[in-house]
């Protein structure tokens, strides 16, 4: 591909949803290795510090995921600007804690629309470009909640298994047409979400720390990007328990 603004060889890598948490820092981390990093969030006079120390390797695009139509306009944008795109991360998403006392159908549509359907839009804004090039990626962060249904967590986890099986379903066909289709299972990470919830999270990093990680992982090859790997594994353990077991575990967890 010929690139605009002299880049060379450099990756241009589009963040969506990087005003916080994991996709601001993913962002700082991607431009300090010297990456071209496009940063989009409904709220980009978050990122002006951010621009300001890198002005020649960053883009800021507007973008609100649960309007398809910015998410295309965003691809022509960054086209324009770089003529390239190589990596896509679809990492916009909401998150409320809800008990069954609190059980409200509306906050499950929110996280559906902006979690699930954010992603589909994403990944509908990039398919054509990938596919007409033969190449690329497309990474998606879901979480280790959505491998089992836990506590509080039915509306946030439920997208987030949702995203999981998609990426399942879709990897085969984009990697048979040369486009690497991966998924992002974080912990607990703190961010301006899990601040949020009332409970002690076990295993919690920083947001820098999740970016460290998962930018080391990047240029590896597989399927799924556990961050960090340990906790990862401790839930894919709970995953394989027996509903029996399982539910004794999740019970445990429920306040008195």
């Amino acid at each position: 591909m010929k690139a605009a603004n002299n880049i060379g060889q450099k990756q241009v890598i589009w963040i969506v949803g990087g005003s916080s948490g994991i996709g601001l820092a993913l962002a700082e981390g991607l431009l300090q290795q010297g990456f071209c990093v496009v940063v989009s969030a409904r709220r980009i006079e978050a990122l002006q510090t951010l621009a300001e120390r890198f002005p020649e390797t960053i883009q800021c695009v507007l973008v609100d995921v649960t309007e398809p139509s910015t998410l295309k306009d965003g691809l022509s944008a960054i086209l324009a600007h770089w003529g390239q795109l190589d990596r896509v991360i679809l990492n916009a998403a909401d998150y409320a804690p809800m008990s069954l006392d609190d059980f409200d159908p509306a906050l499950f549509e929110r996280l559906m629309r902006i979690n699930f359907m954010g992603v589909i839009h994403g990944i509908d804004a990039v398919r054509g470009h990938f596919l007409a090039q033969g190449a690329g990626e497309i990474i998606i962060t879901a979480s280790v909640a959505g491998f089992r249904g836990l506590p509080n967590a039915a509306p946030y986890g439920a997208t987030k298994a949702a995203l999981i099986n998609m990426a399942e379903s879709l990897a085969p066909e984009f990697a048979q047409r040369g486009v690497a289709l991966r998924v992002i299972n974080p912990g607990f990470v703190r961010t301006p979400l899990t601040e949020k919830n009332d409970f002690e999270m076990p295993g919690i990093i920083e947001p820098e720390e999740a970016a460290r990680l998962i930018i080391r992982k990047l240029n590896r090859s597989g399927f799924e990007l556990l961050v960090p790997t340990g906790f990862g594994l401790v839930m894919k353990l709970i995953r394989i328990l027996p509903y029996r077991l399982f539910f004794a575990l999740t019970r445990r967890m429920l306040k008195k």
